[in-house]
Formats: structure tokens, sequence, C-alpha cells
């Protein structure tokens, strides 16, 4: 009975498998153009992951098909994109016509420093289109905002001027940020300042966010987070754009766009000006930005040139103090201690020009050539201009600090010390290349050969522009002269290979070296002239694995390494300076794709040595400083999920599960107070990030979107003390977006933006610092609100 029993099991097994296997439908076929076979286009079948290339013949196999509808994509470079509709009922041949194009070569440009799935990283991708929707004027951090383990931060409170990202806790210092392949970050602090950057959203095509290490790319080493924005590509028919908004606290932004098209079958022009202003949330936290736009591009058959010239300017007024943690208890969420004196009666003043002032303008020159269906080549060169100040009011200054001598009265008083106005300045240039050469040898196995070489040089200096006690001081006296030079170059090799069907390994591996030139302390010979070098090699290897139709799997381990900033090594004597830092990220995830539903669970482990972090002790010039700890680690889970329901709603959202420790951590708060702690909270490290969206399409032409953003607690130093935090919160944001066509404005849309619906009270950003008033220990937290309810609205007007 028992021999019947498994007799039957063996048979019914091998009836569902012969069914199983006869469910399975391979479409076969030839990629061909007007100059015969395309070898190497990529064929991938919409919502799903499978996916296949065409051989050296042009031939391609698609397997794991089951009877339906099929949307064939097929991309190759030199090639217009095609779509195609398939029914497939049983094995069947398709064949596929590209046609030939120049305009697909642009791509090159960033594709050495972007990954997809088959590199096995964690990573979100933002076209045009979703940026388009949402784009009112505020700053590009404030577009990014809903993307996984993504918290941003905004000095005036409303999302203009100095705005700052966080991604899975990892600050601006260490997100590498590039540009069509160029790198963003300053040279010197390492961070990437949005606010010269204004309006620059509005001619960005697309942006691929890398969380984690990522793949190799120029300029700042990825220790966390990588942000690619790509410009570049070609619009192909001509166009103007008109775009008017005006919201909350004085705030608009006007901008005008327009482009050629592409002339002749060759040649390409685009410009666009901005001009933006809001008076901020924070008192006196205005914003002056202008910006500008061009690009001139010729399309030969298979070369590309490119020029790109874009400028930002800005004047800000400081808000950089934040405010106190008991003003925001009482109500003076708005307080603003920048440009506060008081004077002899005791009576408080603000001076008015309190601001930042800088100028920042980019040259970038790309050439692609495709050599033939193997292998293309880009070079680019770029060149940043950056010039500006900022200016304080300085009560009670000491006239040394400033080069200057003391005063003596007739009457034989000496005088030390004087109010005045000063100018800090940074005058710098920021200069290189990059290169990137691609070769694929077959369908299975592709290679990627690049790098670059960038120099910079700043200059800073202080001026004096009023004294009330002028000294022995010149117009605009100029005192605290000193440079900085620093070069970065670096070689990257990386392969995709596809060892089996749907088995896909990425390696890559890069060399990268760093050498400082830079004014700094010296033990008992005050300042002068040092050099630092550092070498690095930053290896990654990725894996991919199809395991059906919709359902892919990945996983990568990849080394990065840090250099120190350029304060950290001035501004510390020798023995003191920080060592570079080493960050070893492995991420493991799955994502499952259909029609009209995704999720993706990625889960990560950073684990980092020599972190710099804050301790609390102050350098010698005042600043605060950063040492390293031996060991720290992020370690997380990511979630992903979107759903059409139907035509009428889309319901989507993504939360981050993490936990981010010190092991070992010791609190300076003076020479004489000194504390341990164990397993505690890296700050600024929130433990749950969440964002949920929905979008409705009640009728034609209107899009209402919905979405709540949810941070957790954030803690302002490593101590893990609740009483140095800034509070949980939640935000919801309401959008509109209405679109029509008519005969004459072939497209007008309306934009309207109400944030903060609830007019939820929380702060996006802050700092504490402690001391001892004899036996008592004094905190002061200092932080940085976000506005109360507020709205933008706008008109585009596109040609």
């Amino acid at each position: 009975m028992n021999k019947m029993k498994s007799g039957a099991l063996l048979v019914a097994v091998a009836m569902l498998c012969s069914n199983a296997l006869r469910a399975q439908i391979t479409l076969s076929g030839k990629v061909t153009s007007n100059q015969g076979a395309v070898p190497f286009a990529a064929i991938v079948v919409q919502h799903s992951q499978i996916n296949a290339v065409s051989n050296e013949e042009g031939n391609y196999v698609l397997k794991g098909l089951k009877a339906g509808r099929y949307v064939l994509q097929t991309k190759c470079l030199g090639y217009i994109l095609r779509n195609d509709t398939v029914n497939v009922l049983a094995d069947a041949s398709y064949d596929i016509r590209l046609t030939t194009s120049n305009q697909q070569l642009d791509e090159v440009v960033v594709n050495s420093t972007r990954v997809d799935k088959n590199n096995g990283m964690a990573y979100n991708n933002v076209d045009a289109e979703t940026l388009k929707k949402q784009n009112l004027g505020q700053d590009a951090p404030y577009m990014l905002n809903l993307l996984p383990s993504v918290v941003v931060n905004s000095d005036a409170g409303n999302g203009v001027g100095y705005t700052g990202i966080r991604i899975r806790g990892t600050d601006p210092t260490r997100i590498n940020v590039t540009i069509n392949g160029v790198p963003v970050n300053d040279a010197e602090s390492q961070a990437t300042f949005f606010v010269n950057m204004p309006d620059f959203v509005s001619g960005v095509n697309n942006i691929q966010v890398q969380r984690g290490v990522g793949t190799s790319g120029n300029g700042a080493g990825s220790f966390g987070a990588t942000i690619n924005f790509q410009t570049n590509q070609l619009n192909a028919k001509p166009y103007a754009q008109a775009i008017s908004t005006a919201g909350s606290y004085d705030t608009y932004r006007n901008t005008l766009a327009a482009g050629t098209g592409l002339l002749e079958g060759k040649f390409a022009l685009d410009a666009r000006a901005s001009n933006i202003s809001s008076a901020g949330y924070i008192d006196r936290a205005s914003s002056k930005l202008q910006s500008y736009y061009l690009s001139a591009g010729f399309y030969g058959k298979k070369s590309v040139l490119k020029f790109i010239n874009f400028l930002g300017q800005e004047k800000t007024g400081q808000a950089w103090n934040y405010v106190p943690e008991d003003s925001v208890k009482k109500g003076k969420r708005t307080y603003n201690s920048c440009g506060e004196y008081y004077d002899s009666d005791g009576k408080v003043h603000y001076y008015k020009n309190e601001t930042d002032n800088y100028k920042q303008n980019n040259f970038q020159l790309h050439f692609i050539h495709q050599f033939n269906k193997r292998l293309n080549l880009n070079v680019t060169g770029h060149f940043t201009k950056g010039a500006g100040y900022y200016e304080q009011y300085k009560a009670g200054a000491m006239l040394s600090d400033y080069n200057m001598q003391s005063v003596i009265t007739p009457k034989g008083d000496t005088i030390g010390s004087s109010d005045l106005i000063r100018r800090l300045w940074l005058d710098n240039n920021f200069a290189g290349g990059i290169f990137n050469l691609n070769y694929t040898a077959n369908s299975k196995l592709a290679f990627t050969l690049g790098g670059g070489y960038n120099t910079y040089f700043g200059k800073h200096f202080g001026r004096v522009i009023w004294a009330r006690y002028a000294s022995n001081s010149e117009i605009d006296h100029q005192y605290g002269l000193y440079t900085t030079n620093k070069n970065d170059g670096n070689v990257y090799l990386k392969a995709n290979y596809r060892v089996l069907t749907r088995l896909n390994v990425f390696a890559d591996m890069q060399l990268r070296k760093v050498e400082y030139r830079y004014f700094g302390l010296m033990d008992n010979a005050g300042q002068k002239y040092q050099d630092q070098s550092y070498l690095f090699f930053n290896p990654k290897l990725g894996l991919s694995y199809d395991a059906g139709k919709h359902l892919n799997v990945y996983g990568s381990v990849a080394v990065a390494n840090k250099e120190p900033s350029g304060d950290d090594l001035s501004k510390n004597l020798p023995l003191q300076r920080p060592k570079d830092e080493r960050l070893t990220d492995l991420e493991l995830g799955a994502r499952y794709n259909l029609e009209r539903f995704f999720v993706g669970v990625g889960f990560y482990n950073m684990q980092y040595k020599n972190q710099l972090v804050l301790n609390g002790q102050i350098d010698n010039v005042g600043n605060p400083k950063h040492v390293n700890v031996a060991n720290s680690y992020r370690r997380g889970a990511e979630v992903e999920v979107s759903a059409g329901i139907n035509k009428y709603l889309i319901l989507g959202g993504n939360i981050t599960l993490s936990t981010n420790k010190i092991l070992n951590f010791t609190e300076y708060i003076d020479d004489d107070h000194i504390n341990n702690y164990k397993n505690t909270d890296i700050s600024f490290s929130p433990n749950l990030v969440s964002s949920v969206m929905a979008v409705v399409k009640p009728v034609k032409h209107l899009e209402v979107t919905l979405t709540n953003k949810y941070v957790g607690k954030q803690f302002l130093d490593n101590t893990s003390n609740n009483k140095r935090s800034m509070a949980a919160y939640n935000v919801v944001d309401l959008r509109l977006n209405y679109s029509i066509k008519t005969k004459i404005i072939p497209e007008i849309s309306f934009m309207f933006s109400l944030n903060n619906v609830f007019a939820a009270e929380y702060v996006t950003n802050g700092y504490t610092y402690s001391y001892y008033d004899g036996n008592d220990l004094v905190t002061q937290n200092l932080l940085s609100p976000a506005a109360l309810r507020n709205f933008m609205g706008g008109l585009s007007l596109k040609f």
C-alpha cells in the first residue's frame, strides 16, 4: 500500500513538473538595423526580471515566459530606444529592427558611475517627469525627501537657501555627488552646497541615488551614499518654457527655458535662467538666488561634443546659529541670533547685512566617441570657479586677531578691542578631467575602464570693512591669508559577467590617491605649509540572480576609504590629527516586479573602522573637533512598495528600520570631565524613517498626491542622552498637479503644494554643547525649526 502511494505521488509530481515545463515559453529572434545585425542590444521584458542580450550575430533568446501579452524594450547604444508589444501563446520567433541614432551617446557620460539591477546594490532612479511635478523652487535635497532612508533639513525652515540631506544617517561630507559624472563635493570640507546651484533640478533629466558604498565614481569617496545628476540628454525637438511660482514667506520663483532641438540633425542649443527669492521662515533667513544653464552640442555620426556652463549665485541671510531649545519651547521658533548685538545702553540691534554671498561658475566639455559596436569612449574636462564671502558684525573683537595694533588714546589708555564688520573670503578653483572606456566583449561580458584627476586650489582670507577703532588698518584691511591645494586621482576597472542565463557577477576595483598641501598647525612652530597623502584601494563585488519571471535577488560587498577633511588636518596638531576611515558595506536584497505592483526588501550592514565623529572637544581655534572611533556600524532593513490599485489610485511607500552604534565612545566636556559610553547611538541616525504616498487621479488631467514623512528621534551627539535629542516627527504634505494641452499652448500645467498640512511643530537639524558652571553641568541645544503650514503654487507654460 505504501509503495502504491509512493508511486502515485511520483506520477503526480512528474505530471506537475511536465505541466510546469510545458508552461515555460521561449521567445527568440534577431535584432537588426539598416546596417545589419545589432549585437549587444539589451532586450527587457517590462515589469519582469526576464531579459537577454543579443549575441555577435544579433540573435537573442528570452526564456521562462508564460502565455500572455508582453512589452519588449530594446536598447542599444547608437540606436533609438524601441518598445514592441508581443502576444506570446507558444514558443515563437520575433525579430526586432532598430533605427540608428547618435542621440543615445549622451548616456555614456553617466553610465560608468551608475548601477542597475545586475550590480547587486541598493539604488533608486528619479526621472524628469517625477521631478517636474514636485519642483516649486525648493532645493535639490527636498526633491529626494520621499526616497528610502532620506532625511532633509533647511536652515531657513522652508527648503529654500541652505539645505542639507542625510541618507542612512550619512551626512553630506560622506555623500558623493556628481553632475554628468563630474565631481561636485567641495574639495576641502567634502560637503555639497546645493544653495550654490539654485533651481538646478529644473534642468535635470534624471537622478540616481545609490545607498551604501555604491559603485566607483569620481571625486570625494562615497562613504554611505551617492547622488548622480544627469543634465546632458538631448532635447531632440525645439521647445520654450516659462515657469512662475509663488508662496508663503514671500517666496517667488521665475524660470525661462528654451531649446532649438536638433538642427540639421547635428546641432542643439539649450538655455535656462532662474530667479528665486524668499524671506524664509526663520527671521532674516532670506534668500536671493540667481542661476543660468547653457549647453551646446554637436552630434556627429559616431561622436558627440557637448559644452555645458551653469552658474549659481546666492545671497542668504545667515541662520546657522539655530534657535535655542528654550526659545523653541516658548513659541519663539523663528528667533535668529545671527547679526544680533547690543549698544552701550543694552538695547538689542540686528546687523542687516549678516549674509552669505557666493558665486559658483561651472564649465564642462564632454567628448563621446563610438569606435564600433563593441567600444566607446567618453572624455570630460571640467573647471569650476568659486568666489564669495560671508559678512558679520563682531562686537568687542580683539584687534590682535585681525593683525591690527591696539589703539593708544591721547590720555594714554590702551584699547585692544573694537566693534567691527568683517568679511571672510574664499576664492577657489577646481579643475580636472575624467574618462571612461567601455568595451563589450560578447553578449555575456562587458568592461569599463575609467578614472579621473582633479586639482583644487583654495585661498582663504579675511577683510575688515569697518571698525569703530580702525587702529593702523587701511580700507578693506586684509588679514589671515592661507591657501589649500588638493589633488585627487583615481582609476577603476569594472566588469559585468553573465555566468548563467539568470546569474550576473559584477566586479569593481578602484585605486585612488589623494594629496593635500595645506597651512596647518605645528608643535612649537606656529603654522606652516605641510603635505599629506593617502593611497586607497576600494574593491567591490556584486551578484544578481533572476530567481523567476518577476523576482530578482542580489547581494554585494564593497569597501570604501576616506581621507579626513581639510579642517581636520589643518586645525589640529600633528599627533592629534585623525586617521583615514574605512567602511565595509554588505548589501542583500530582493525585488519583485509585476506590471502594477513592486516590492523591494534590502538589508545592509555598514561596518566602520576609525569613523570620524564629534566628541565634545574644541580644537585650537574653537571649532568642534572630530576624532576617530575604532569600531562603529549601521545596520538596517529597507522595504519599498508600490501598487497601482486601479487607474484612479496608486499607493506606495518605504520604511527603514535600523540600528546605528559606536561600540566605545569617549565624551570630553572639558579636561576634567570625561565620560565613557558603550554601544551608544550615532548622532543624527534615526532608527525609523518612512514615507507613504497616495496618488489619486479623480478626473482626467488632475493628479492629487498625499504624502506622509516620518522620522524617528535623532540624537544631537553620540551619548544617547535624551536631553540632547530632536523629537520624532510626522509631516503630511498635499500636492495637486493639473495639466492640459491646447492648440495655442501645447502644455499648460498648474501646480499647488500645501506643506505640513497639520502644522506639526518639528525641527530638522541642530547641535549641542555642554560645560560646567561650578559643579553644575549646563547643556545648550540649538535647533533648526521647520516651517508650519505653508503653501506654494505655480504655473508652467510649455511651447
